[in-house]
């Protein structure tokens, strides 16, 4: 395939859901530079990521279950909550609880289209390889987002620290999932893979209807509550 065709199929599935997720927001639409933003931090997170990640499979190994929890999942969602927090959790732009799920959709779908792009060109990937990626690990990264900018929203919203913990607990648990059974699971992966991001985006349309919800006429500086 042609490098701008490779680049266009490696692209696009991000591109559709952030957009879908963008657009499900019912009370108001987020600064599309914003959103931008967050989607490139997301990408240039890549290369400090795979640094460490590198480094852990130097000292510690390749055991499945380290692999997939600790040192995929983990520094990945560890180091995406770390920027969002940072970058976002006290900017006036997040006003309504549904503004987390577009910021943390954002910068997993970022972080999930490089490491795309780079498997394509690494691996000479085929074109029905990559639309399975975009449909598994590119559409999960963007659940992943989801759930962690729902707690997120949960932590600035009740101004209860644990659901920051919630925030990365959560979904390194679903990713390392997602990575264990890829890795454990070497012949009928994909059909399993099938059924759990089937039950991953059911909870994860949840976790949107539920955020839509408390977001419709909520204010700050009203006594809207958010509801658990």
């Amino acid at each position: 395939m042609q490098i701008l065709t490779i680049l266009c199929i490696a692209i696009a599935p991000s591109l559709t859901l952030l957009t879908y997720f963008y657009l499900k927001e019912n009370y108001s639409s987020e600064p599309i530079l914003t959103v931008m933003k967050l989607f490139l931090f997301g990408v240039l997170l890549v290369f400090p990521t795979m640094v460490i990640q590198r480094g852990l499979v130097l000292g510690l190994g390749e055991n499945d279950l380290l692999f997939s929890f600790i040192i995929s999942g983990g520094i990945e969602e560890f180091l995406k909550l770390f920027i969002l927090y940072y970058t976002i959790f006290n900017h006036h732009v997040f006003d309504s609880p549904y503004d987390g799920i577009v910021y943390g959709v954002s910068i997993s779908l970022g972080f999930a289209t490089l490491e795309n792009i780079i498997y394509a060109f690494s691996y000479s990937a085929s074109f029905f390889t990559l639309m399975l990626r975009g449909l598994l690990p590119i559409s999960g990264h963007a659940i992943f987002g989801v759930i962690m900018g729902f707690y997120i929203s949960k932590a600035k919203f009740l101004s209860q620290k644990k659901y920051l913990i919630l925030a990365l607990v959560i979904p390194v648990a679903w990713h390392g999932l997602f990575d264990y059974i890829m890795l454990a699971f070497q012949t009928n992966w994909i059909m399993i893979l099938v059924v759990f991001m089937i039950f991953l985006w059911i909870k994860g349309l949840r976790k949107v209807k539920q955020a839509n919800h408390n977001s419709t006429g909520f204010s700050i500086t009203t006594d809207k509550k958010f509801e658990v």
